[in-house]
């Protein structure tokens, strides 16, 4: 069989919109619409097989990533999960690798769950809104029941189990005004990867043509100026934050990972319980939908000319605006489902998100730069920190042994500077 042209990444939906909790701000929750009495959503084994199977065998690289999304994939439970790394072993051909991905509330996590984790290479991607009286304000049970105590218990299995945790953090009308206590609180759980999701409803019956659970655009980039501040003072190399790898990589001369920010997308599409398959997480909708894997090859569905299509629109309706921004090779134009407001000249297609990425991408350039050219001298991007903290020492007045080190990391500066 014939490989994909390029590298893709399939979010499965085993369970489809099914999930244990009732997050306000969920989009897909309301995608079991899609299947009005077409029964349990559950992708049967059959199927989830011949899935398996083909992906394995379009696949161009030798390790073959394969992403379990939701609803929730944990309401499958173990067994389900025991039985697709049994098919994945089935049909992996000799000289080649599987690696799985999950997202996941850590509601139902335990300690099985995560053994199982660990035995099998799973990463994890775990939802965390920050503190509890962050985290709670959106994340509910169905009777409105706060859950951060569950995702945190399922959290430290994780961690206890080894198991890689990239912590997803929705960042709201609440939560993003408190930037600086959603990052420490993120440092003392001891996060290694985090990333930043900023929330866009559109609403087009408000005035503001969002929802009142939107993060403003400009505190969106404030927020992450303040967290970014004192990350690259602090934390490079300690946590890796997804946004700030992003920022960086045009510095480094490399082509953005994260698909919202490259040039065109179409790479992340949906796969159903039912063999549906959509253009994207984002377009799970009727118009979206390519065919399904039991009646199309799942090669023939990556390089549909409709996906091609999807892909490609994304770079041709950027707006003049975004052409000649200074920001481009930054961002790109964004995700497509939030460009949903009009340039300052009336056009459409500018992304909601535009006013809080310029601000951030403009405070970032410099620092990226740096870390950029010390990477070309040879220095690590760790470097950076060092660079700073000796220059904001020297434009402060002397410390006493005793006062807050000028550093800004919190200790004293006996404890901390005086000596390094």
């Amino acid at each position: 069989m014939d490989k994909a042209a390029r590298e893709f990444q399939i979010f499965a939906k085993p369970a489809g919109a099914v999930c244990n909790l009732d997050c306000r701000y969920c989009y897909y929750l309301e995608k079991d619409r899609l299947y009005p009495g077409g029964g349990p959503f559950r992708m049967p084994e059959e199927l989830l097989e011949e899935y398996i199977r083909r992906q394995i065998a379009i696949a161009p690289e030798e390790e073959i990533t394969f992403f379990w999304h939701g609803g929730e994939p944990t309401v499958l439970g173990l067994d389900y999960f025991r039985r697709i790394t049994e098919l994945q072993r089935r049909h992996l051909p000799p000289g080649r690798r599987i690696a799985n991905g999950i997202q996941t509330n850590g509601v139902l996590l335990d300690d099985d769950w995560c053994r199982f984790f660990a035995a099998e290479r799973f990463s994890v991607g775990l939802s965390l809104d920050g503190p509890a009286a962050l985290h709670d304000v959106y994340r509910t049970t169905r009777d409105g029941r706060p859950t951060h105590r569950q995702a945190m218990q399922g959290y430290r299995l994780l961690r206890r189990h080894n198991v890689p945790v990239d912590l997803l953090c929705v960042v709201h009308s609440e939560n993003v005004r408190h930037p600086r206590e959603v990052y420490r609180f993120f440092k003392e759980i001891k996060a290694q990867y985090l990333s930043f999701i900023p929330l866009v409803e559109p609403e087009p019956a408000s005035p503001a043509g969002v929802s009142g659970r939107t993060v403003p655009a400009e505190a969106f980039g404030a927020f992450l100026c303040a967290i970014f501040g004192e990350w690259v003072r602090q934390d490079i190399g300690r946590v890796i934050v997804q946004i700030f790898e992003e920022a960086a990589r045009p510095a480094y001369g490399q082509d953005h990972s994260l698909c919202i920010f490259r040039p065109t997308c179409g790479d992340v599409p949906v796969l159903e319980h039912n063999g549906d398959f959509y253009s994207c997480d984002h377009y799970v909708t009727a118009e979206h939908r390519l065919g399904n894997i039991r009646t199309m090859e799942l090669l023939e569905l990556i390089e549909h000319p409709a996906q091609l299509a999807f892909g490609q629109a994304k770079a041709e309706a950027l707006p003049r605006f975004c052409r000649e921004c200074d920001c481009l090779t930054m961002c790109n134009g964004g995700c497509p489902k939030d460009r949903i407001i009009r340039t300052p000249e009336g056009e459409a297609g500018l992304n909601y998100l535009c006013a809080g990425y310029r601000k951030f991408f403009a405070y970032c350039r410099d620092y990226t730069r740096q870390m950029a050219a010390l990477r070309l001298s040879g220095e690590p991007a760790e470097r950076m920190m060092e660079v700073l903290r000796a220059e904001e020492i020297k434009a402060q007045p002397a410390a006493g042994r005793n006062d807050p080190c000028p550093c800004g990391s919190g200790r004293k500066y006996k404890k901390c500077c005086l000596n390094a």
